[in-house]
């Protein structure tokens, strides 16, 4: 990835594990509503100190989110956390961002419930002062009234609420459900190859 100058980048972080239409959905949204130029779907590495049966390998989970962003050029797959020292935290990662990248402005994507927790972050006052957030809604997230209501760096985004998560689908699969509407044809078929999730 070598993006051209001051291009506005917004960051998915996920396990994406595996990356659902939902992702896709908030992620599209992001670059043709929500004012950005392009969306990284920043992939969380498997941490190797814990024990996640139902993780994904990197490798995997990574290899699904390039073959789902295929046929959406505003869209990129981002490793940059895979050679992180772990625990990782998203200060540091837009730190290195910044570096790599100079000229280009990074801001964070999430979702409401995640926004109601960012005053527990490692160094959030830093992450407000340098980046934008732009905040999705969710059902279960309600309006946040505490003292990001209104923050200048907090932009809400009317995207579509999407209530559907990958542990759902993996669990689907697990009980022989057909979770394929909730997926790209792609990731699918990948997954379904692969015997994944069974």
């Amino acid at each position: 990835m070598s993006p051209k100058k001051n291009k506005s980048i917004g960051l998915y972080f996920g396990t994406f594990n595996p990356i659902h239409i939902g992702h896709l959905i908030i992620a599209n949204y992001m670059v043709e509503f929500g004012g950005l130029d392009e969306v990284w779907m920043v992939v969380t590495p498997h941490n190797p100190h814990k024990k996640k049966s139902t993780l994904l390998d990197n490798h995997h989970r990574l290899a699904m989110v390039r073959i789902a962003l295929e046929d959406y050029p505003k869209l990129k797959a981002s490793t940059i956390e895979f050679d992180l020292p772990q625990p990782n935290y998203t200060v540091n990662t837009l730190a290195v961002l910044e570096e790599k990248y100079p000229g280009q402005q990074f801001c964070l994507i999430m979702g409401e419930d995640n926004l109601k927790s960012l005053h527990k972050w490692k160094n959030y006052e830093v992450i407000l002062e340098r980046h934008e957030l732009y905040v999705y809604p969710r059902v279960s997230g309600g309006l946040v009234e505490n003292q990001f209501k209104d923050h200048p760096k907090i932009n809400r985004i009317a995207a579509p609420i999407i209530e559907l998560s990958s542990t759902f689908i993996r669990n689907a699969i697990k009980d022989g459900k057909n979770s394929r509407p909730m997926l790209a044809q792609n990731v699918w078929e990948y997954l379904d190859e692969m015997n994944f999730y069974r």
